[in-house]
């Protein structure tokens, strides 16, 4: 029998011939995507420690991948954190977060009234169906999200940085309060600002999830989620979470993301800029009823995103509810619009729109949908890195015409 490779048949030859286990003499400048589901070692003594955790190394990507490590480490990094962990989804991330909070039947979860729809059906639907309750408040009122909390006696608060789609920013500072003093987790959707605006974990949350598609990556090609611990308690428990529900990041959008997040500085400060710009044109247009942006002079939430946001920033998002408040007229002036995408997501290179009613929040009712602020003429703008004037002279023939 042949055991010189150079001995094999052809058959074997191309399975196993190659460079795989020789190590580069040169290093590499940036991370390479590992692209294996599996890693081997030179004995079955040392598999038996990796396995065991006497032993650094990786054995099954399920588990962990140079790639997606590399990515881990920068989000833990600038959010502060002791544990990054990137799942294949925000809503991953998110699910994985919660999973991690120990949520029993029994339990209740106080979350924010102004959550993502997908959040809110995440809660309802999913969580509900393991007897988990769900109470929501509005959480840009203090006390009543105190009382709630006191009378639900919740295991999680669950809040957005700035939320969705109307741009209300979190007293982050105020609600770990609140959290902490019913015995709960405070966990952060921290996706619309980035970790370049705000460290949610620095303010006293317990738990921050990110949407990496969005601003992290910020080109729209790939999808991504990461949700960041605190302390070591939640470590575990999202590392375990990870490896059991299996929602893991494949290397190959771990190193799209990681290469996104390289620029995300730059990136957020022209998106913001561009933004606030946007803004201000829009505030006083005859076609507009209401703008929908932190950064405003009349904005609620100027003061509280003063505290929240790194300055001179209100965010990259700017919404807008015109005059005639229809979903035709939204429809119309969507449609109308050259430059700037129709889009289900946010975040990217390009100024993208979004419908509320029809995309975000469509599994709503339109009684609450209503009860909420979100009408049928609400249309939210993430705001590109594009020349601001071409964002605006897009934006306003299409509100001409």
């Amino acid at each position: 029998m042949a055991t010189d490779k150079n001995n094999f048949d052809i058959a074997t030859q191309v399975v196993h011939s190659g460079h795989k286990d020789k190590t580069p003499t040169g290093q590499p400048t940036t991370t390479p995507i590992y692209a294996s589901a599996t890693f081997t070692y030179e004995s079955m003594e040392d598999i038996d420690k990796v396995f065991a955790g006497e032993k650094p190394g990786y054995i099954y990507t399920r588990y962990g991948n140079p790639t997606v490590a590399a990515l881990e480490e920068v989000i833990r990094t600038v959010e502060g954190g002791a544990t990054a962990c990137a799942y294949s989804s925000g809503m991953a991330a998110l699910h994985a977060a919660l999973f991690a909070c120990e949520l029993t039947p029994g339990a209740t979860v106080l979350a924010s009234q102004d959550l993502y729809g997908a959040t809110t059906n995440l809660l309802l639907n999913i969580f509900g169906a393991f007897g988990i309750k769900t109470v929501t408040a509005d959480f840009s009122k203090l006390e009543e999200v105190r009382t709630k909390s006191r009378e639900a006696k919740p295991r999680v608060l669950l809040a957005e940085t700035i939320s969705n789609p109307l741009l209300k920013v979190c007293d982050i500072d105020a609600c770990a309060e609140i959290a902490h003093e019913a015995g709960a987790r405070l966990i952060i959707d921290n996706t619309f600002a980035s970790p370049y605006l705000c460290q949610p974990l620095k303010h006293g949350a317990d738990l921050v999830v990110h949407s990496a598609t969005k601003f992290l990556g910020g080109h729209a090609d790939a999808m991504g989620g990461v949700a960041i611990s605190r302390d070591e308690i939640d470590s575990a428990a999202l590392i375990g979470v990870m490896k059991l529900v299996g929602g893991v990041l494949s290397p190959w959008e771990a190193h799209e993301i990681s290469r996104g997040v390289k620029t995300l500085a730059v990136r957020m400060d022209r998106h913001c800029d561009n933004a606030r710009t946007l803004a201000g044109r829009l505030k006083d247009h005859p076609r507009i009823g209401r703008v929908y942006f932190p950064g405003l002079a009349s904005a609620e939430h100027r003061t509280i995103a003063g505290r929240m946001l790194r300055a001179p920033h209100a965010g990259a998002l700017v919404a807008i509810e015109l005059k005639d408040n229809t979903r035709e007229d939204a429809f119309r002036f969507m449609d109308g619009l050259k430059l700037c995408v129709r889009s289900t997501s946010l975040g990217d290179v390009f100024t993208s729109v979004l419908h509320p009613a029809t995309a975000s929040h469509r599994d709503l009712s339109p009684a609450r949908r209503r009860e909420l602020g979100i009408s049928d003429g609400l249309v939210r703008i993430s705001v590109g890195i594009e020349n601001v004037n071409d964002i605006i002279a897009d934006i306003e023939q299409a509100l001409a015409n």
